[in-house]
């Protein structure tokens, strides 16, 4: 055996004695110098392997015949200079050897706490060494696989194991600037690095893409470079790592280049890597290994007849005490009458529940039922309806005075000649002590007229910022159909002089409270007040008063189903959905677009004029809606629809963060000297490849917020922390991701610069959560969803809460086997 440098007496010295002598005065234990030779194998490797005098051993064996790799010798210099570098409780002493005799020694082989293979691949061990290492790592070792370390033991499925993937047979070859995404803000290889990370290497392609087995810290983005045939798609991981077989293995697909090595930023990667392989720091490796993950159903189906479990599935909101609250909108179950007769004072009367259900019992109790206008059943937009109960939120004292905010229609405020109705936010209080809702203690704080000739678009979504201000979604009110699904603006189809297909009347109306995201700071009596920064104070001169209202905070949305806001940050994040058209339009303008928005500040979201990224629609008016105009203006918009009783003039569009349509994520197209997109699908470029529409429907979910003071076994991991959940309710190839935003971007409609997948963890598929209805963190830290189930305007047999835990444990290594104690 003989350790290699320039020369293999360089190498002695430099690993043995000087970094011998540079660390004895910074830590306790004899400094190692060079490795001995051989002796009789005997695998009695200690554990946890290595000490307080911390060694890493970096084997270079290759089984290429000629001339070693230059990589080599950079990889051997690089990880001495970390090792003498940076805190002195964190530095250790480096070895290397290209003898894999090293192997079989158990006695040599447990002084070391980590290894690291820096080899060009290839059948570099035999039996008997391969076992030693298999021994080494049930001792509790720590491995570090570089670049090309995925080539070895090509033959080998332990090793396939340890190092997470094997390259693909084929790929690019040759150095390539791409982007690296580096999504996890919290272990120490990453957690210093930028979230978009540019820099020079040799990409691997992975012949089977290892997400979800392993823990992936970072993926290449391959629109960056030119990945090849044998390309992953936009989950391109290329560095992982895992608890594996007693030890800690850690990856990067990384280092194939001598330059890599001079990197501050590789190095910092190749730091954090080894720090937590030899046992100087614990990290988690298990946050998304989708097998540490429980999904559980929590809710039985209804017995016949009876809603005693969950009606048609809509919204859900968690107390402090871990009840969970959550509604049915107000569609019976296939046993009951669905009233459709506009001259039956019944028409379209349902049931709106409250169910709860208490984690200390297991058990669900029907809290309350408003009657609700919302039971017509499916079919065509001018016999259904998705009005009902839409929204619920707890107040921020919930567990002292129980009172609880609902967002609905009531079937009493229906006038069925004008076929026009009531939307409120009322005030309920709930007992604590029965989980019964006293429907007589109803205060109602905020009420709106829409229209309920036609469908759809109802909104429901609300929820509270740190200063106690109600945020609180409405849909537009609108149909899309009458405008073959584009900018839903023909301002012709009217019930009694109610126009039902002009969202301009609504939306883009700043004197109307539908299509909007308002905020109000409700008070105890049950009033409320307007904060300060709303959109409008109401109280507007322009254009001769009286045609703003001050509770809009954000305007031009169109059906704003789920809304959260971080109370960490008071940020707001919604999404909605868009109108039906299958296809971008030349002449009328983009598909429909399901849309979710990072909202800093008080602004106009551009429905019906604008979608996307400030992508507008064609104007269409009077005296033929059928013959298109000219080009809405999103950085200066006019609403002049003969059914606006709000401003013309309308402040400018902000553009949105995700958008996708059936074609993809994001489509973006060239645009002419006046900024107008051709739409034209063959020149289109889709700048969130991670995303894809179809049947959309854009359901807005939370952001993660770790609690470290929790003492719940079933807490999502501090992994997800800051992370936002975006999904869509359905599952084939919609999203159900988690992203990361630029702060610096985001609000002003910055594309995220992280997203992965979350459908193997919160399960799809028909035995799954199929149908994504809300999706909200509980305080034990554990992911609560609605299943909305398989039909439409009913509840079902799938109709159901579920709750999705955590099972992987905390960070590694355990905190007694650290080398040098507690961190």
């Amino acid at each position: 055996m003989h350790l290699r440098g320039l020369s293999t007496r360089r190498r002695v010295c430099a690993a043995g004695v000087t970094a011998g002598a540079v660390l004895a005065g910074l830590m306790s234990g004899p400094a190692a110098g060079a490795l001995p030779e051989p002796s009789s194998t005997t695998m009695s490797v200690k554990s946890p392997p290595g000490g307080a005098n911390v060694r890493v051993l970096i084997f270079h064996g290759s089984a290429a015949a000629g001339e070693e790799s230059p990589v080599v010798n950079a990889g051997i210099e690089a990880i001495e200079r970390i090792g003498l570098s940076g805190p002195a409780d964190q530095r250790f002493r480096v070895e290397a050897t290209d003898d894999a005799a090293v192997f079989t020694n158990g006695t040599r082989l447990g002084r070391y706490n980590a290894i690291v293979f820096l080899t060009g691949g290839g059948d570099v061990l035999d039996p008997e060494q391969e076992a030693g290492l298999e021994a080494y790592m049930e001792a509790g070792g720590g491995f570090v696989g570089l670049h090309d370390a995925a080539r070895a033991e090509p033959y080998s499925d332990w090793f396939t194991g340890l190092i997470g993937a094997r390259p693909a047979a084929s790929g690019p070859t040759t150095v390539q600037r791409a982007t690296v995404e580096v999504g996890d803000r919290r272990h120490p290889a990453t957690k210093d690095l930028p979230v978009q990370w540019k820099r020079a290497d040799r990409w691997l392609n992975w012949s089977k893409n290892p997400s979800g087995d392993v823990h992936t810290v970072a993926r290449v983005r391959e629109s960056t470079y030119q990945p090849g045939a044998s390309a992953n798609g936009w989950d391109h991981p290329v560095s992982w790592c895992r608890d594996y077989d007693g030890g800690r293995s850690f990856y990067t697909g990384m280092g194939g280049t001598v330059s890599a090595y001079d990197e501050t930023d590789f190095r910092t990667h190749l730091r954090g890597a080894l720090l937590w392989t030899t046992r100087l720091v614990r990290a988690d490796c298990k946050a998304t290994i989708t097998g540490n993950y429980r999904a559980e159903r929590l809710t039985r189906p209804n017995q016949p007849g009876q809603n005693d479990q969950i009606g048609e599935p809509h919204g859900l909101v968690t107390a402090p005490d871990g009840r969970v609250l959550y509604i049915g909108r107000g569609g019976a179950d296939s046993t009951q009458p669905v009233v459709t007769d506009w001259g039956d004072p019944d028409i379209g009367k349902g049931k709106g529940e409250i169910h709860v259900y208490d984690p200390r019992t297991e058990q669900v109790t029907l809290a309350g039922a408003l009657t609700v206008f919302g039971n017509k059943g499916g079919g065509d937009e001018l016999v259904k309806v998705e009005e009902g109960l839409l929204g619920i939120e707890l107040d921020p004292r919930f567990q002292q005075n129980g009172w609880v905010y609902l967002h609905y229609t009531p079937h009493a405020g229906i006038d069925r000649d004008t076929r026009t109705a009531e939307r409120r936010v009322s005030r309920f209080t709930l007992d604590l002590a029965t989980n019964r809702l006293d429907l007589a203690s109803e205060k109602v704080l905020l009420k709106w007229p829409v229209q309920i000739h036609s469908c759809c678009h109802a909104g429901g979504g609300m929820a509270w910022d740190s200063k106690g201000n109600l945020y609180i979604a409405t849909g537009d009110n609108n149909s899309s159909r009458f405008s073959d699904g584009y900018s839903g603006n023909n301002p012709e189809p009217n019930y009694k002089g109610v126009s039902f297909a002009d969202a301009r009347r609504t939306a883009g109306n700043t004197n109307n409270l539908n299509g909007k995201i308002l905020r109000i700071h409700p008070e105890p009596d049950g009033t409320y007040t307007l904060p300060e920064g709303n959109l409008f104070t109401g109280r507007e001169t322009a254009e001769g008063g009286g045609k703003t209202r001050g509770e809009i905070y954000v305007m031009g949305v169109r059906n704003p189903a789920r809304i959260f806001v971080d109370r960490q940050t008071d940020i707001l994040y919604a999404g909605w959905v868009g109108p039906d058209a299958g296809a971008p339009s030349p002449t009328w303008g983009p598909a429909k677009y399901d849309t979710f928005a990072v909202i800093t500040k008080a602004g106009n979201r551009g429905w019906p004029y604008c979608m996307g990224n400030n992508q507008p629609y064609r104007d269409r008016n009077l005296p033929d809606p059928s013959k298109p105009l000219g080009w809405y203006d999103c950085d200066r918009p006019k609403n002049e629809s003969p059914n606006n009783d709000g401003l013309v003039n309308l402040p400018p569009v902000t553009g949105n963060n995700i958008w996708y349509s059936p074609q993809g994520g994001a489509p973006d197209f060239p645009r002419d000297a006046n900024g107008i997109p051709s739409y034209r699908q063959e020149e289109s470029a889709y700048l969130l490849p991670w995303l894809k529409g179809g049947g959309q429907a854009a359901m807005n979910g939370p952001v993660y917020r770790y609690d470290e003071t929790s003492t719940s076994t079933a807490k999502w991991p501090a992994y997800w922390d800051g992370k936002w959940f975006v999904g869509d309710f359905y599952d084939g190839t919609q999203p159900r991701n988690a992203v990361i935003t630029d702060p610096r971007t985001h609000g002003d409609g910055g594309l995220p610069v992280h997203s992965e997948s979350l459908k193997k963890i919160v399960p799809v598929g028909n035995d799954g959560i199929k149908n994504l209805m809300d999706w909200r963190f509980g305080p034990d830290g554990a992911l609560y969803v609605l299943d909305y189930g398989r039909g439409f305007f009913t509840s079902d047999a799938k109709s159901a809460l579920w709750r999705v835990t955590y099972t992987g444990g905390g960070p590694t290594p355990a905190a007694d086997r650290l080398a040098r104690g507690e961190r």
